[in-house]
C-alpha cells in the first residue's frame, strides 16, 4: 500500500481506521492496476490519470466515493455533487460488504466518465470507452 495512504489510515481513530484499512485492501484487490495516492487530503485511486474511487473520514462516518458511481445503477450508492459521483457511508466495519464492493470496483473500471479532462472541456463530462 502507498505509504501516504497507510499514514492517512493510521491517523484515524480506531473504528474509522478499521474501515479505511478494509476499503484500501479491497480497492487494491479489485483495482490492482490503479495508482493510489493522497489527493486533496484523501486517498484516491486513478486509472490512466482519471480518478475512480476514494474515501475520506467525516465526523461520524467514512465516505467512499465512486467518481462515475451514478452510472452504476446501484441503489446502495447515493448521488453526490453535480456530476456523476455517488457515495456510500460506513459507520461500522461490519457494514463493509467486500463482495458488493468488488462488484462496484469492477463497474468503476468498466464505466468511467472523463474527470481528468473536465477543466479542458470547461466542465463538460464525456464518457470513456
Amino acid at each position: 500500500m502507498n505509504n501516504d495512504i497507510e499514514g492517512y489510515n493510521n491517523n484515524q481513530q480506531s473504528d474509522h481506521r478499521e474501515i479505511c484499512e478494509r476499503l484500501a485492501v479491497n480497492i487494491k484487490r479489485g483495482l490492482p492496476e490503479a495508482e493510489g495516492k493522497i489527493w486533496h487530503g484523501s486517498p484516491v485511486w486513478f486509472l490512466d490519470g482519471n480518478p475512480i474511487v476514494g474515501y475520506d473520514v467525516l465526523k461520524n462516518s467514512v465516505r467512499m466515493l465512486f467518481w462515475s458511481g451514478q452510472s452504476f445503477d446501484e441503489p446502495s450508492l447515493h448521488p453526490e455533487g453535480s456530476y456523476k459521483a455517488a457515495e456510500v457511508r460506513y459507520t461500522n466495519i461490519n457494514q463493509v460488504d467486500s463482495e458488493r464492493l468488488q462488484a462496484w470496483l469492477k463497474k468503476s473500471r468498466d464505466i468511467q466518465w472523463d474527470y481528468k479532462n473536465i477543466v479542458k472541456r470547461k466542465g463538460k463530462l464525456e464518457r470513456i470507452k
